[in-house]
């Protein structure tokens, strides 16, 4: 398998009045084609660092971060989906779908062609004239992922995307994004801090250590569930014991 994204003894330490803080240290990991990777780790250890470093958004202390594209280095190669879904309400949802290509000069009728698509399979095609307040917070989060797509990036990284959720709409949003990530053939890198869901919505999943943040472990998942969504992957017999040894190294 092809790698999407790879990541070799990266470091990165805060700078402030009162001194240097090491947030991360030595991280070491690929992502490969179509894959989903989780990373979860105790509060600090630098889990949406590393997202940021990845995005370009901080500059590595020391390190290597290289994406892997057909068409060598592209900078649409990378989507980024924050928290919050940050659509404009004095926007409409087509109009917020369209936001990133019109900053970037790229909203071309191929473009448009592929937002009416998206707009149509994932079934916010009657929305489109809508405001964001008009919107339930799980199609708030399908509009923000079909703008991010709308670049066509290689990859997306997702940090905690289905935290501001409440449980029932976070389980129906994470199979609909997980779906929608499949069939769009994407790599997905997510943060999370819920064990559970990095289990039943990802292929592997890094575990880091407290501040500064090293890799403790890196554990593949493999499920018996067939066409698996992050719903049905909870019932899987391997789930429980794959959750345990999670815990074990987040706790142990």
């Amino acid at each position: 398998m092809n790698k999407v994204l790879e990541i070799s003894d990266l470091d990165f330490s805060y700078h402030t009045l009162s001194g240097e803080t090491k947030a991360v240290s030595k991280i070491s990991f690929d992502v490969y084609e179509n894959e989903f990777l989780g990373i979860i780790g105790p509060s600090g250890s630098g889990k949406s660092t590393i997202l940021s470093l990845i995005f370009g958004l901080l500059t590595p202390t020391a390190g290597q971060i290289r994406m892997h594209t057909k068409s060598g280095a592209d900078e649409t190669a990378i989507g980024y989906m924050l928290q919050k879904d940050h659509l404009f309400e004095w926007r409409t949802i087509y109009k917020n779908m369209t936001l990133g290509l019109e900053i970037k000069h790229q909203l071309t009728d191929g473009k448009k062609q592929l937002i009416e698509k998206m707009l149509h399979d994932y079934g916010l095609d009657a929305f489109r004239n809508a405001k964001p307040s008009q919107l339930s917070g799980g199609m708030r989060q399908r509009a923000a992922l079909i703008r991010t797509l709308a670049l066509e990036p290689k990859m997306l990284l997702l940090d905690e995307p289905f935290s501001a959720l409440d449980a029932q709409t976070r389980l129906s949003v994470s199979d609909d994004i997980y779906s929608i990530l499949r069939k769009e053939k994407k790599s997905a890198v997510l943060v999370t801090h819920d064990i559970s869901e990095a289990i039943s919505f990802c292929d592997r999943v890094l575990v880091l250590t407290t501040r500064p943040g090293t890799v403790k472990k890196i554990l593949p998942i493999r499920l018996s569930v067939d066409s698996k969504t992050p719903l049905k992957a909870r019932s899987a017999p391997e789930f429980r014991q794959y959750f345990n040894e999670l815990w074990g190294e987040l706790h142990g």
